[in-house]
């Protein structure tokens, strides 16, 4: 299923993040909010966090949401599912640069929400905080060059998940151009790398 955005975000009326995650948090039909987190809990033009629950989460990265859902993953959350297992952790948490759904990332906004943004960092602030040790799977790829304000927001989170100590990795051989490889076509035992976000940013995105 392809997901083409309705029209900026900024048109939005938002849910904002701790309003989403209570709501989440309340008894559904059609999945078990126990097993899954997923916020906002019903399907809308963004996305915060979709993932299970777990004591021991691995936080995957990409840059911006699919059409997934609870007990409707698609092939790349499918990948990372199995990573996440194959690596010791018990649960995954799929988080994004940016919340704006798009299955096609040519058609994501050409200008950051800043609210938006905002209230995915209040997400991410939250997933740093379920563990004492948090770690982030870096996967990304090499869509992070379609829209330039997408370094920013990873350098606003890189510099929240230092706070929290977290711990960066990457899965597969990273690409030429320098990027994290995404998570789609990676063996399903592939092991994690350490990853350093600041020399990424620094010599491959340039700042």
């Amino acid at each position: 299923m392809a997901h083409i955005p309705s029209g900026d975000t900024a048109a939005l009326e938002l849910l904002r993040f701790e309003e989403a995650l209570q709501q989440s948090q309340q008894p559904r039909e059609d999945y078990d909010v126990s097993r899954w987190l997923y916020v906002p809990n019903t399907y809308s033009e963004y996305r915060y966090i979709l993932g299970t629950r777990g004591k021991k989460p691995l936080i995957c990265m990409g840059i911006n949401p699919s059409t997934a859902a609870p007990d409707d993953l698609d092939n790349t959350l499918k990948s990372v599912q199995r990573i996440a297992l194959a690596n010791g952790f018990d649960s995954f948490l799929m988080f994004n640069v940016y919340a704006q759904r798009a299955t096609d990332p040519d058609s994501m906004e050409k200008e950051c929400n800043a609210a938006l943004h905002q209230e995915n960092l209040a997400a991410f602030r939250y997933l740093l905080e379920l563990h004492p040790q948090p770690s982030v799977w870096a996967a990304w790829g090499a869509i992070i060059e379609k829209r330039g304000y997408l370094r920013h927001c990873l350098l606003d989170q890189i510099r929240l998940s230092r706070q929290y100590g977290a711990t960066w990795y990457t899965a597969g051989p990273i690409s030429k151009k320098g990027h994290p490889h995404h998570p789609l076509y990676l063996r399903k035992d592939a092991a994690l790398d350490p990853f350093d976000p600041e020399r990424y940013c620094q010599e491959i995105l340039g700042g």
